[in-house]
């Protein structure tokens, strides 16, 4: 254990040592907010209003809150698993330099490494992206504030949880990975595919059948679902309040992927949890299996 606490305990040195990878993955999740406040904004307040039953309308300050929720919702989702990919350079850096030769060869054993790298990843990026999370909460309560303190615990759990997902999928990931080139360009790849796959960019209702399908499978849209419908919890119950029509609130729950439904049947709450708890527990089982069976190889030449 204390070999352990040592070498997470370096990692996280190394880590917020380094200006360049900390500022790279703190930075992110702020340019994406502004992007998508930018660019999307409006975008999503069309989409409610169009969709709003004949003589009914929404205030502005609610219509701005709702667009304000799914900014947040799809920031976070992404910048969880994109910003743990920026903060797992470490392991890379440390095969490109040889440094991961001097470590193979010191009592450190196999699994206390990876668990090293695992646990100093999601240190790191958890400290991030609980500060894109704050953020995230400030342009909440300028646009609309709806979120109960449960709403907010909730998303913190939902930040966490992703963070922990994040981090294990990136693991694997870059296990396979030896170079800075390498890390950029599956990086970049991430940054730029991950929050279309996972529904943060498009709500999934909007893809084709056969797609929606697909992507069902994916544990990052699981996540996406539970940032999304805890982020506009608080919306929703405001429209119920404001004497909406049922069918249009299950519509819009539909729509903009606060429900989630696996070949017609609905996912409920706890499974969503039960999938992304699953995926990260596997996901760091195969990541630790993978470190050590690549020492007893390198141990038999």
């Amino acid at each position: 254990m204390k070999t352990l606490t040592s070498f997470t305990k370096r990692n996280i040195k190394l880590f917020f040592r380094d200006k360049g990878m900390f500022f790279t993955s703190l930075i992110t999740p702020a340019i994406l907010l502004v992007l998508y406040a930018t660019f999307l904004s409006n975008v999503y307040i069309d989409s409610l209003q169009m969709a709003l039953p004949e003589g009914f309308a929404l205030d502005q300050k609610l219509l701005d809150g709702f667009a304000g929720a799914q900014l947040i919702s799809s920031m976070l989702a992404v910048s969880c698993v994109t910003v743990s990919f920026c903060s797992n350079m470490l392991m890379v850096q440390d095969k490109a330099n040889g440094t991961i030769k001097d470590l193979t060869v010191s009592p450190v054993k196999p699994h206390v490494m990876s668990l090293g790298y695992y646990a100093a990843t999601f240190v790191s990026t958890l400290i991030v992206c609980l500060s894109a999370t704050a953020l995230c909460l400030i342009y909440a309560l300028i646009v609309g504030w709806y979120m109960s303190a449960l709403d907010v615990l909730l998303l913190v759990i939902d930040v966490t949880l992703l963070c922990l997902f994040g981090v294990a999928l990136s693991s694997v990931v870059n296990f396979f990975l030896s170079s800075q080139g390498q890390i950029s360009a599956v990086g970049t790849m991430v940054s730029s595919t991950y929050g279309f796959i996972c529904g943060a960019y498009m709500p999934t209702s909007q893809f084709p059948e056969a797609l929606q399908k697909v992507i069902a499978f994916l544990p990052g849209t699981y996540g996406t679902v539970l940032v999304r419908s805890h982020a506009m919890r608080g919306i929703i119950a405001e429209m119920e309040e404001g004497g909406l029509p049922e069918e249009f609130i299950l519509g819009v729950k539909d729509n903009f992927d606060c429900n989630l439904y696996f070949f017609e049947e609905k996912v409920s709450t706890p499974m969503l949890y039960v999938v992304i708890c699953g995926s990260v527990v596997v996901l760091i089982a195969l990541y630790v299996l993978m470190n050590i069976l690549r020492s007893k190889k390198a141990n038999k030449r």
